[in-house]
């Protein structure tokens, strides 16, 4: 055996490249680091979660910068020099004598230093967190990293007053008003975007009033500020690496580190919509959603720089103002332009809205909103969107004389990268490596070869020497992770689809086992009409979906008409089970039960609206789709389904409203453009069915009498002002539950039953609930 062993480390020994890194846990005075050895030599925290040394950001360029160490590709949190790179020979990085941390390039001029003065006995050390720090003999901290961060944040490092976190022209920072806020500063504009700017402080769930200007990462996954934002991980709880950094696409966002592939996923963001963030299609630019993320030019404009979008779009014609009739304007429907505003006029028809555009040499364009006629005038056209959401229209003023024929829509460069999440490129910024490609490529052969050797090798010792269980149950359980399945591995897993367990209306779900004993659902798809290359992106996106409270799907079958969906088997069925109907005494849920299920369900949809990826409506929240798991864990079924159906403009209308009667949304029968607050209705009338253990989406019995749910509603508002909440609770807890979560959960449906504007979002709702969640397990209160 151990011969054997021998002959597979031995090809490696000499196949491989040799690089024996030489890691420190400190710098003296004295001693340095030097460029040329940046692959050997290095400084490592404790814990080796983190190194710090020369890493290459470009052909021949360097940056003194702080990295995770164990992910696949070095994930960087800190730079001393990231606008200044050093050169890849003669530079260095010294703690000389003085006790000053010193950058010198290759001609021996600083580049950066730590601005520290203690002389011997002076150490720089990497801590377990992340921070580099020079300290003095005393061991008095001089310096550190974490008060000067670049566009990173680790837990435990605070950003105050005076520091904020900058990637390309977009900036984290606390204002004159003590809020913190993301601000796009371009060559041109310079433009507050997040909390967003039409709102005043309040109205973005902020407050001015506390000038301590601080935020912090912790080390269960809150991101909190001074001025009251408070968001968490999706994946929150202790354990977990994680940063908080702002791409270069101008998004604030949360990343956890997933141990088993060595990758970040994506835990929580600032902006759910990527259009509203600022400058990110430069000037005359439009940001628009369909079909997919892009940056497009108006009519009579053209990109700047074929390469980068940064620089938007110029004019094609000449602009005079000598004659006004020489001018006319071309509709982008829904869309506008933040900031810039000439003119704004209230009660004007869009005839009058035309005449003073035209009659105003300066003005580009106007946006005019026919519903409440009101006209804004646009001198300049930056930050502009194009969203099915707005009700608004956007007019470009252009020469008559210009071929409108070819130009009745928007025009893009399909051939350009756009809006990519932190993507370099976009802004004009070279990664430097693409020199590297003939490089990538051979290693990539070369790591394939080895790869092949390993898993041959692999496969013989365990046939002929009975290598354990564990590696095999290891190997099984990567290669399990989301997929595409065949029909065939479906048909067989599930005994030909044999055991039916639920049924909806996008298809029938089927109990399935794989060899490897684990136990699904499979769900066969009916009247999907997207092409195969649609599902497939669509699944893309939906498998990156992770939450604990969504249902986790591990992969999809699509061949011919065959689309089926994969997800987890969670062991006690649907809520709807639970709640409806006679059960039993020990299938009853408890208090305590309903409301972990209500927070459950609450942090799954806020999820979806507000962190995820891709801004996902679920269109059919009700109990049957609300799953629990072995321990009451609600999880959210058949999101992102919606998606999978065409989104054209028939697709609102009364014969194709989407989701379950009684629990449907009134503008969904009003025909009114559909957004996230279908979900919070839903989600309100599922609410106020735990807490009465009654079905009232098709009618419920009052005193013995069938009432409407609007009668319902009203009823329980006079119920809750005498305060007289047992008559409301469902009469099969026999009065054991907790009287002031169960007002907290009724005034929460209420409001979820409002007008669309009046409903709180799925955030507000989780925030309410944990602030009457009893963390302690005290017993509920017999009344």
């Amino acid at each position: 055996m151990a011969k054997f062993l021998c002959l597979i480390i031995l090809p490696l020994l000499i196949v491989l490249p040799c690089s024996y890194a030489l890691p420190q846990l400190m710098l003296t005075t004295g001693s340095s680091l030097h460029v040329e050895e940046h692959s050997q030599t290095f400084l490592i925290s404790p814990n080796a979660d983190f190194s710090c040394g020369f890493y290459e950001i470009g052909r021949n360029a360097f940056s003194f910068s702080i990295w995770f160490t164990n992910t696949i590709e070095k994930t960087i949190v800190w730079s001393a020099n990231p606008k200044s790179p050093v050169n890849g020979r003669g530079s260095m990085v010294l703690l000389n004598h003085n006790g000053n941390l010193v950058l010198t390039d290759v001609n021996g001029s600083v580049t950066w230093d730590s601005k520290t003065s203690s002389g011997e006995g002076t150490i720089v050390s990497l801590l377990d967190i992340g921070n580099l720090i020079v300290k003095d003999s005393t061991g008095t901290i001089l310096w550190e990293s974490f008060s000067s961060p670049t566009d990173t944040l680790l837990p435990l490092q605070s950003l105050r007053k005076g520091t904020k976190l900058v990637s390309s022209y977009y900036s984290l920072y606390f204002d004159n008003d003590n809020v913190l806020r993301l601000m796009y500063d371009g060559p041109d504009i310079s433009s507050i975007y997040w909390p967003s700017a039409g709102y005043s402080v309040s109205e973005n769930g902020r407050t001015s009033y506390n000038s301590s200007r601080i935020a912090v990462l912790d080390t269960e996954g809150f991101f909190l500020s001074s001025d009251g934002l408070n968001v968490k991980a999706s994946d929150w709880g202790t354990g977990v690496k994680r940063r908080l950094t702002i791409g270069y696409d101008g998004n604030l966002r949360m990343y956890s580190f997933n141990a088993s592939t060595g990758s970040w996923i994506l835990s929580w963001e600032a902006i759910a919509e990527m259009c509203n963030v600022h400058g990110i299609c430069g000037q005359n630019g439009i940001c628009e959603y369909l079909p997919s993320l892009r940056c497009s030019c108006p009519p009579g404009y053209e990109m700047t720089d074929p390469s980068n979008w940064n620089k938007g779009c110029q004019l094609q014609f000449n602009k005079s103002c000598s004659k006004t009739e020489q001018f006319d304007f071309i509709k982008v429907h829904q869309s506008d332009c933040y900031g810039f505003d000439l003119t704004y006029n209230q009660s004007f028809s869009l005839a009058e809205c035309k005449k003073i555009c035209l009659d105003i040499c300066s003005c580009s364009a106007f946006t005019y909103k026919t519903g409440s006629a009101l006209c804004y005038t646009k001198a300049v056209l930056f930050n502009c969107f194009r969203s099915p959401n707005f009700p608004g229209d956007n007019y470009i003023k252009v020469p008559k004389n210009m071929d409108t024929s070819k130009q009745s829509g928007l025009t893009c460069n399909p051939g350009i990268p756009v809006v990519l999440q932190g993507s370099a490129s976009m802004y004009g910024i070279n990664d430097g490596n693409k020199s590297y490609t003939t490089y990538y490529v051979f290693a990539a052969i070369l790591g394939a070869i080895v790869l092949l050797f390993i898993g041959t090798s692999w496969s013989f010792l365990y046939s002929k020497q009975n290598i354990p269980k564990s590696m095999e149950a290891g190997y099984r359980m990567v290669m399990s992770q989301f997929r595409m399945f065949t029909y065939r591995e479906l048909r067989e897993a599930t005994g030909k689809f044999k055991e039916e367990i639920g049924r909806g209306a996008s298809g029938i779900v089927y109990r399935g086992v794989f060899e490897d004993k684990r136990v699904v659902a499979v769900k066969k798809l009916t009247n999907i009409s997207h092409s195969e290359e649609e599902f497939w992106a669509e699944m893309n996106i939906i498998g990156r979906i992770n939450h604990m409270n969504l249902v986790r799907m591990w992969g999809f079958c699509s061949e011919g008409q065959h689309k089926l969906l994969v997800y987890e088997y969670v062991e006690n069925e649907s809520l709807e089970k639970f709640i409806f109907g006679e059960v039993s005494t020990e299938r009853l849920l408890s208090w305590s039960q309903r409301f972990k299920i209500a927070l459950g369900t609450a942090r799954g949809l806020a999820y979806l609206h507000h962190e995820c990826l891709e801004w996902v409506i679920h269109c059919d929240i009700k109990p049957e789709n609300i799953l629990l798991s072995r321990d009451f864990e609600a999880k959210i079924a058949d999101f992102g389904l919606a998606k999978l159906s065409k989104r054209d403009s028939s697709s609102f209308n009364l014969t194709h409203m989407r989701g379950t009667m009684g629990y449907m949304a009134p503008e969904w029968a009003l025909n009114l453009p559909i957004n996230a607050k279908v979900d919070v209705y839903s989600y309100g009338v599922v609410l106020l069915e735990l807490v009465t253990g009654s079905r009232i989406s098709s009618g419920i019995a009052v005193d013995g009498k069938e009432v409407e749910l609007r009668q319902f509603v009203q009823a329980v508002k006079e119920l809750l002002v005498s305060g007289d909440v047992k008559d409301i609770i469902d009469t099969r807890l026999h009065g054991h539950f907790k009287p002031e979560q169960v007002v907290v959960l009724v005034k929460l449906a209420l409001s979820c039953l409002e007008e669309r504007n009046s409903r709180p979002t799925m955030n507000e709702i989780v925030k309410a609930l944990l602030a009457c969640d009893d963390h302690d397990n005290h017993p509920a209160y017999s009344w």
